[in-house]
């Protein structure tokens, strides 16, 4: 049984979908402005773990992520280079595709878009407008909060008890300070015709019409990083509230941070880095292995000791599993897929508890322990062996981390063969010059 922490009851629950045996999953996306930071990599390797988990437990996962194309930095942007806001969102939602690609991600089924979606976000706030949870004020048009009881059930604030945050404007034209913005007037860059003048949505109207559209009124999961929690979630949930009387998911998943070197990453700190750099320096597995060694809800520290200790990991883990494929492939072993049961589902059942990688971890090195000691035997059992083996690659596919197939071809047979007889008869220099070149071919 999978358990998620479920941040709207601050606990971890037992998971029970709406539709048997099929998960509906929504994952907020990028305001599509520049290219992805490694911060924005988490969700998108956390979720797809949790993507993972859920079909190797036999569910079928439909999985939406949208792209907001259209916000004041991509009009900026767009203006700054003197092209449509088109070619800017289409730029970088190609970028923010390739690091889904680099990371090695299972695509999202569905990723809408909010300009592909105006009429049904127009209909929406005209709705929620006629039945008295919002109002146009000089063009723009305004959630009340006041309308509905729940609102604080996301973050677990009250309204008497918020502070002004980034995202909260305030201005006379609200009824309340906390109400938020669901279209705004403007006669500057793209915009639509609307009951209440030009304009284009807000933010927090996007994703909750987009999940309607395309999920239904009612999801299992609903993801994005920590800072979504206030005011996005919330306000995407008092919508729904309002006008559906429902707060849009059963689970509400938030992953933690990534700092940088011990600091909160940002723009005025300079210590941004983009999740494309991170990946061509790392690689694909590293960087995954990286971002799973701790727990999705604690804070992940990307520095140089940390990068060493994940590489030495991963190390431990993969360099077993390439000693079996190449000594099994030398000897004439046939590797018939089977793995140990027992294993797997040990694993299975760490990452069953609120996606805890770390524990997961101890169970794929525990089970590298036994292939190393099936390996050092003089005539291992290839069997249990190679079923050890097996068992690590799908607890690594679990984690996005893949292992290359070993091509072993008659002459490179010969080349251990030499190899191996130069070792017993002590000649170490043909034995040395035999190895130099298995390693070139990436055999040892």
């Amino acid at each position: 049984m999978i358990r998620l922490y479920n941040t709207k009851t601050l606990s971890v629950e037992e998971f029970h979908p709406i539709q048997e045996g099929h998960v509906n999953m929504y994952v907020c996306g990028p305001t599509v402005y520049n290219h992805a930071h490694i911060g924005n990599a988490r969700p998108m390797v956390v979720f797809d773990v949790l993507k993972r988990l859920f079909e190797a437990e036999g569910y079928k996962v439909t999985y939406a992520s949208n792209f907001t194309d259209v916000d004041d930095k991509i009009i900026h942007k767009a203006q700054e280079e003197n092209v449509s806001e088109e070619v800017i969102a289409s730029r970088y939602i190609e970028s923010y595709q390739n690091v889904r690609k680099a990371l090695n991600t299972e695509l999202p089924d569905i990723t809408p878009r909010v300009t592909e979606t105006m009429d049904e976000i127009i209909a929406f706030i005209d709705e929620l407008v006629k039945t008295g949870h919002a109002y146009e004020s000089n063009g723009d048009v305004y959630f009340s909060v006041d309308s509905v009881d729940t609102y604080g059930e996301i973050s677990h604030q009250k309204l008497d008890q918020l502070e002004a945050g980034a995202r909260i404007e305030e201005n006379d034209q609200k009824k309340n300070p906390y109400d938020f913005a669901l279209w705004k007037k403007t006669d500057t860059g793209i915009q639509w015709d609307s009951p209440w003048g030009k304009g284009r949505p807000g933010w927090h109207t996007e994703c909750v019409v987009m999940i309607n559209d395309n999920l239904g009124p009612m999801i299992d999961i609903h993801g994005g990083g920590m800072d979504l929690r206030f005011p996005h979630h919330e306000n995407e949930a008092a919508q729904q509230e309002a006008l559906h009387s429902n707060c849009l998911a059963n689970f509400w998943i938030h992953n933690a941070m990534v700092n940088i070197n011990g600091e909160k990453m940002s723009k005025s700190l300079g210590n941004t880095l983009w999740a494309k750099d991170v990946i061509a320096e790392l690689g694909t597995n590293l960087t995954r292995w990286l971002m799973s060694s701790v727990h999705y809800r604690k804070e992940l520290n990307f520095s140089d000791e940390t990068i060493d200790t994940a590489r030495r990991e991963l190390d431990k883990v993969l360099t077993p599993v390439h000693q079996a494929d190449v000594k099994a492939a030398m000897a004439g072993i046939v590797n018939d897929g089977s793995f140990d049961e027992k294993a797997w589902r040990n694993y299975l059942d760490q990452l069953d508890d609120d996606m805890n990688t770390p524990n997961a971890y101890t169970v794929i090195f525990d089970t590298v322990r036994q292939l190393n000691q099936a390996l050092r035997q003089r005539e291992p059992d290839w069997k249990t062996a190679l079923s050890l083996r097996n068992s690590i690659v799908k607890m690594l596919d679990v984690l996005g981390i893949t292992v290359e197939t070993i091509q072993v071809s008659e002459e490179d047979r010969e080349l251990y063969r030499k190899w191996n007889e130069a070792k017993k008869a002590k000649d170490f220099t043909a034995a040395d010059e035999y190895r130099a070149e298995l390693s070139k071919k990436g055999l040892l």
